[in-house]
Parts: structure tokens; C-alpha cells; sequence
């Protein structure tokens, strides 16, 4: 790996197109290198995990409203949408926005956390929609999405977002449009302006996850796959990009992230501050390994809640009368805190009648239903009657989160040994007793009790599609994913899933 400096230049200074950081990221796009094996493994995992959330949430009211819009898009010859048949097929990037909204939905399917938060599983949806209306084989998608994991992770370990309220689908989109050159073996050149492009359109801010969280949060990542697609289409007929998109005068890094200041100027001349971001990219024939550092959930609800729900379980034996707790503070990072915990000062994390979308970023009701429960389900957790059980709700307001240095150093560690996205928990009981505890990994981490494999990534798709497919369709696409290197050209089509004849829920008429 390369550490890569990334800052903001004035346009006088004609940076060459092989300082910007978009020519870096297509040129790693455009190595032809091998995909490892482990490497290729772990995509296999990841298509099946993403599946997986995918279809549970197939009939909730966010992925039928997506995929009623891509059903208005039919394409012979196009990609599949999850759900329907296979022979249904739509232009792909509509089969990007309709299976990136089921994908997403239920807040269930991989993460990486850094500086920036991310779900690079979000590259999987358009790279292989494209793939499969492109006619591609699975050794194309392998390397297509080896990409896409490998610019997302690494844009995610340098630029942080989230201290400028703009939406983490901004290091996303240019990595699914990298990862779709990579998938179709386009030129640098092409790539380059794609990625560009891809940026530049897909600029969004955290509103969207803050206060009254809505189903856009499940749409802004499809979103994002569809910009991308369209970005890559639009610069292989020839099209250009906004560049440099990162460093220049006017870019998203000198008016939206850290780069520029006015605080002194010469005459008409602006002052730049000498702020880097330090990117890491692989080097020319070197390996896209990123894909290993990222982990999936075991748990419906947000990232820095996995391990808390699994300390929970294990902190709720011999407590027997929840009205016998005064409080509970849980002692974590700065991110958890801020995000999911008290410090976003989000009244809604508190109100028992809030989205589930909502509820699924509050760890405060998370932590209360898991401690109750001892388990915890992708939809009855959240059901409005569980969040509005008396006891709960008196359980979950007097619970707090409090920022700890040591678990924010944790948080950002380079230190696979010491990274930790748990906390410390102290229950204080009204007789002045304490019950502490800490868990630094959840259980399925790499690092945790219990690390995910593909058995379990097997046993979780099964578990949360049993009763809505067949057993012979589950067999099927969980034979198809495992041979993925061996799918010839235009045989991508098998990496769907289908439900039963009338079993999917229709939209409510749009304009599509």
C-alpha cells in the first residue's frame, strides 16, 4: 500500500491528471491483477449475506416502492430484481436502485468503520446489475467487486464525512463506478472520468440520518449504484468530468471537507491551508485485499450496536425486576456516542412512536430491548408494540452514553488487535449496587467469540429467508453463489432469488 497526499490546489497551478487522487483510484481500478483466494471467498460470503437481508426485507414498504419503480424499467436481456422471476429482467440501473434499497434495508449486511463510517457491501448491487445485462462471467464480477471493496475501504480509512455532515455515499459511488470499470475492463482514461463523475454527483448530507430518520436511508445507497452506472455509461461514450474533482479550487474537498480557508487573503488570491488527507491505495500488482477488513452483522441495527446487544445478553442474567435499575450508562466511542447515543441530542431516539429506522440508530432502546429479551429479531425488536411496552420505555430513558477517550483510540486504531466498536456498560441499581461490563468486538467480529464463516453466512440465509422461498430455490442460488468462479459468461443471471408465484407485494402507481 501507498499512502497517497490529498489536498486542495488553485487552479493556476494545473495539476497534472497524475497527482489527483481520481487518476490513482483508476489506475487501481484498471490493474488487471488476480483475485486471491481467500479474497474471492469472502465475496462469495458477502453476495450470500446480501442476499440474505435482501430478501427478508423483500416486502417491506421501502424495497416494494423500489422495485415497482425498476419493474417500470423492463429490459430484455437487463438485470434480475430481487424477488421476482428471473426471466423479469430491468435496465441495471434500476435493478441496482431496487436491489440496493433491499440490501440496505434492513441495516443487517457488512460495515467498516474508520475515519468514515461505510457499508462497502453497497458495491455489490450495481457491479453485478452490470454485470449481468453486460453478459459477464463470475471471474469479471470477482475482480469487479475485489475493486469496489478496495477504493471504498480505503477512501473510508483517510477522509472522514461525518465531521461535515455529508453523507458517507460520497466515497461509495466513485468505488462502485471503479469497481464497474474494473468488472468491464475499461481504460483508465474511462475510469477516471467515471469516478469523477461519480462524485460529483453524489454529494449528500447526514440530515438523512439525523432526527426523523426516514427509508431514504435505505435508498441513498442504491441511489448512489445508480449514479454510478450511469456515470460509467455516460464516460464510455465519451463524456468528461468536473476535475480535479478532490483537489481543485472549487472541488468537494475545498468547500465541503477540510481543504480551504479565507481567513487570510493577498489581494484577490486565496490562502490554502497545507491540510492532507493521506489516502492508502495498492501499488501497481499488488493484491485487493481491502474486503478482509470489513465484518458483517449478526444483528439488525447499526454497526457500533452489535457488540452492546451481545453484551447485553450476557449482562441481563440474574436481573429479575428491570424497575429495580436507577440508570444505565454506557461508556463507548465518540462516533457511537454521537451517532447512535445521547450525544446526537436526537429526541426521537427516545420516543417509543419513532421509525424503526430511527429506532435502529438508538442505542439506548437497543440496549433496554436486548437486556430485556436476551435476543434479539430483525423485525419483532422493532415492532411498535415491543417499542412501546411500558416497562421498556421506562427502562430505555434512563439509559445514556458517555464519550470515553479510550474507546474513541479504540474506534480508530490501525491496530487489528486493539480496534474495538463496543464499550464499557454500568448498571447502577436504586439499592447502590453496580453490574459492569465490556466488549470490545461482537461476537461474529473476526476477533469475536463466535466469528462468522461461511457456515454461518449459510445459516444466516437460511435462517432469514426460511418461509418466504423454497427450499429448492434456497438450494439453488446458495449452489450458484459457491461456484461463482465458475459461472461462464451471461450465466450471472443464477446469483438471484426468487419468491414464490404471488407471494411479492405490490406498490402503491408512481410515474414509472
Amino acid at each position: 500500500m501507498q499512502l497517497n497526499p490529498v489536498k486542495v490546489y488553485p487552479s493556476k497551478a494545473l495539476l497534472k491528471r497524475e497527482d489527483q487522487l481520481a487518476w490513482k483510484i483508476a489506475g487501481v481500478a484498471a490493474d488487471k491483477v488476480p483475485v486471491q483466494k481467500d479474497v474471492a471467498g469472502m465475496i462469495i460470503n458477502r453476495i450470500i449475506d446480501n442476499a440474505a437481508v435482501a430478501i427478508a426485507a423483500i416486502n417491506r414498504r421501502p424495497v416494494v416502492s423500489a422495485r415497482g419503480m425498476a419493474l417500470g424499467h423492463a429490459r430484455k436481456g437487463g438485470a434480475t430484481v430481487f424477488g421476482v422471476p428471473a426471466g423479469m429482467t430491468v435496465s441495471p440501473e434500476w435493478a441496482a436502485w431496487a436491489n440496493g434499497t433491499a440490501v440496505r434495508e434492513l441495516d443487517m449486511h457488512d460495515t467498516f468503520l474508520a475515519a468514515d463510517y461505510s457499508h462497502p457491501g453497497d458495491n455489490i448491487p450495481p457491479i453485478l446489475a452490470v454485470a449481468q445485462a453486460m453478459g459477464r462471467s463470475g471471474r469479471d464480477l470477482l475482480r469487479g467487486i475485489a475493486t469496489g471493496y478496495e477504493i471504498h475501504i480505503d477512501l473510508v480509512r483517510a477522509i472522514c464525512l461525518h465531521e461535515h455532515r455529508v453523507d458517507h455515499i460520497a466515497h461509495l459511488c466513485p468505488a462502485q463506478a471503479a469497481g464497474i470499470g474494473t468488472l468491464l475492463g475499461l481504460g483508465q482514461e474511462v475510469i477516471f472520468q467515471s469516478v469523477q463523475q461519480a462524485l460529483h454527483t453524489s454529494i449528500t448530507f447526514r440530515q438523512s440520518r439525523k432526527g426523523e430518520i426516514s427509508s431514504w436511508k435505505a435508498y441513498a445507497p442504491a441511489h448512489a449504484g445508480k449514479l454510478a452506472i450511469e456515470a460509467v455509461d455516460r464516460c464510455m461514450r465519451g463524456e468528461g468530468a468536473p476535475g480535479p474533482i478532490y483537489e481543485g479550487e472549487d472541488s468537494v474537498i475545498a468547500w465541503v471537507l477540510s481543504g480551504r480557508t479565507q481567513a487570510e487573503t493577498q489581494g484577490r488570491e486565496t490562502v490554502y491551508d497545507p491540510i492532507y488527507y493521506e489516502v492508502p491505495l495498492p501499488i501497481a500488482g499488488e493484491p485487493k485485499r481491502a474486503i478482509l477488513d470489513s465484518f458483517t452483522k449478526e444483528h439488525s441495527g447499526e454497526y457500533q450496536s452489535q457488540a452492546l446487544i451481545d453484551l447485553a445478553f450476557r449482562m441481563r442474567d440474574g436481573i429479575t425486576d428491570w424497575d429495580s435499575i436507577a440508570r444505565i450508562v454506557i461508556h463507548t466511542s465518540h462516533h457511537t456516542h454521537h451517532v447512535i447515543g445521547t450525544g446526537a441530542n436526537d429526541p426521537q431516539k427516545m420516543d417509543p412512536k419513532a421509525s424503526r429506522e430511527t429506532l435502529d440508530h438508538s442505542i439506548m432502546y437497543i440496549f433496554a430491548v436486548a437486556l430485556q429479551d436476551g435476543s434479539w429479531h430483525h423485525v419483532d425488536s422493532y415492532a411498535p408494540r415491543r417499542a412501546s411496552r411500558a416497562d421498556t420505555v421506562r427502562l430505555w430513558h434512563k439509559i445514556e452514553t458517555k464519550e470515553e477517550p479510550e474507546w474513541t483510540e479504540r474506534y480508530h486504531s490501525r491496530d487489528p488487535g486493539t480496534l474495538a466498536f463496543g464499550g464499557r456498560v454500568e448498571i447502577i441499581f436504586k439499592d447502590g449496587t453496580r453490574k459492569v461490563d465490556e466488549l470490545g468486538v461482537a461476537n461474529a467480529h473476526p476477533r469475536g467469540a463466535r466469528p462468522f464463516g461461511r457456515a454461518q453466512y449459510i445459516g444466516k440465509f437460511r435462517e432469514l429467508t426460511d418461509g418466504i422461498i423454497t427450499a429448492r430455490e434456497s438450494n439453488r442460488f446458495l449452489e450458484a453463489a459457491q461456484n461463482l468462479a465458475g459461472l461462464k459468461a451471461g450465466e450471472l443471471g443464477a446469483l438471484h432469488v426468487a419468491l414464490p408465484k404471488g407471494a411479492l407485494g405490490e406498490s402503491r402507481p408512481g410515474i414509472f
